[in-house]
């Protein structure tokens, strides 16, 4: 027998015989149904480590001169790509006048032919086939009274019939169709927009803005500021047989980065998180009918800076934010893994232009009033608040272990409990036996 030692009389698991062991079928089943217990609980405990949570925050927004990206794709069957313009604005004086850097026109069929591709062009300030590259070295085109454009290609002249548009529209004049000017009459302008009225057009690019409040609207002619108005040369809109509508579908709309698909369909699958409707672009696959020329149609949105902050993002972002040249995700997703984008919610509104009530949808108490421009129009404001959403594991491994430790104990200790109750019922039952015998 091993000597004793000093911690004998420590020992809080005292031993028994082997031989004073009593080994039953009972305590094999219990033995059996707890193992079975502990490696199912232990399996729950296990996944429950490995589950990822996401926890969401507000706080207030502390962005200095940010600028925001707006991802659209919108189609509008029966309006062709050469009357409609972009244009972008907002309250801090900001203008942008026909927008083309980021945004491709794609002219679709006629609706009588299934509406399908025609042509796709990337806008550009000075498209190649616009440069005007064959005429005589020494021709300078005449503006026609108007002040020639201040980024013309020759300086003080009007090579192309788009630079004589855009002199025409910094005068506040109507352009027309381009009868009597050379330039247009050269490019066949009037042509082209005969053979595209029929058509439809589909606006998708991106384009960048201000954080602050503003608006960016889809709508007919050259656009031009006249005072403190701004103004769309409508004339080629309405002086034409074929009947132009907005009818619109917004195929995409949102505001900064997309979610990535991968993580966007494994928090739609887990109803249980608190966080499954991001980026849910409410606005995405919207469809407006009209048969009215003069018809508006405004949506108003509310966008929240939203932050996504996947796991472990505290420990990259120490390793590189010395060299990092921006603040968190100012135009997308960091190295990091983190992504800056916004969530939004809308509200949409529809007019006549030439007035009226909604007598036909029975309120005639609603009135309308006249004039505007026809066309698609997003009015949108920041909030001040802003959600960040955090990716993090319910309990540490520590935690993990803690909560093994306790199923293991407490089933074991169950099971002890169980398996003495049957042994002493056992022995109980079999003492009455031998005294009713």
């Amino acid at each position: 027998m091993a000597a004793k030692s000093r911690f004998t009389k420590l020992d809080a698991f005292t031993k028994t015989v082997e031989d004073a062991r009593i080994r039953t079928t009972s305590g094999g089943i219990v033995t059996i149904v707890s193992l079975i217990v502990v490696f199912f609980l232990a399996w729950g405990e296990w996944q429950d480590y490995r589950r990822i949570e996401i926890h969401p925050e507000l706080i207030v927004d502390k962005g200095r001169g940010e600028r925001m990206e707006i991802h659209l794709n919108v189609s509008f069957p029966r309006v062709p790509c050469e009357l409609l313009t972009l244009d972008v604005m907002d309250v801090s004086g900001e203008q942008q006048h026909g927008v083309q850097h980021g945004v491709v026109k794609t002219r679709l069929r006629p609706l009588s032919e299934g509406g399908g591709v025609i042509e796709a062009k990337a806008l550009a300030l000075h498209a190649r086939d616009e440069e005007a590259a064959h005429l005589d070295p020494n021709y300078c085109g005449p503006c026609y009274g108007a002040a020639p454009p201040v980024h013309a290609q020759k300086p003080n002249c009007c090579q192309t019939c788009d630079e004589v548009k855009e002199a025409y529209a910094a005068q506040a004049w109507a352009f027309g169709r381009g009868e009597g000017i050379e330039q247009c009459e050269r490019e066949h302008y009037a042509e082209k927009l005969d053979e595209q009225r029929n058509e439809g057009c589909r606006i998708e690019g991106n384009v960048r803005v201000n954080k602050v409040i503003g608006n960016f609207h889809i709508a007919p002619g050259k656009s031009f500021s006249n005072g403190n108005m701004h103004v769309h040369d409508l004339k080629n809109y309405w002086d034409t047989p074929v009947k132009h509508t907005f009818t619109h579908e917004i195929h995409h709309l949102r505001f900064g980065p997309q979610l990535p698909d991968g993580l966007a369909k494994k928090l739609g699958k887990n109803k249980a998180l608190p966080w499954t409707n991001h980026h849910v672009n409410p606005l995405d696959n919207t469809h407006q009918e009209t048969d009215d020329v003069n018809y508006n149609f405004m949506y108003f949105i509310k966008i929240v800076p939203t932050s996504y902050l996947p796991l472990g993002w505290e420990k990259t972002w120490q390793g590189f934010k010395d060299q990092h040249h921006k603040e968190l995700g100012s135009f997308g997703q960091s190295a990091d893994g983190s992504l800056e984008t916004h969530q939004y919610s809308v509200t949409s509104h529809r007019r006549s232009l030439s007035g009226g009530d909604d007598g036909s949808e029975g309120h005639k108490e609603r009135l309308h009033a006249k004039g505007g421009i026809p066309g698609v129009f997003f009015s949108y404001d920041i909030s001040p608040m802003k959600v960040i959403n955090r990716e993090e594991r319910p309990k540490s491994f520590l935690g993990f272990l803690a909560g093994l430790c306790a199923i293991v104990g407490g089933t074991l200790t169950v099971a002890a409990a169980v398996d003495r109750a049957l042994f002493e019922g056992g022995i109980k039952l079999k003492k009455l036996r031998s005294k009713d015998l």
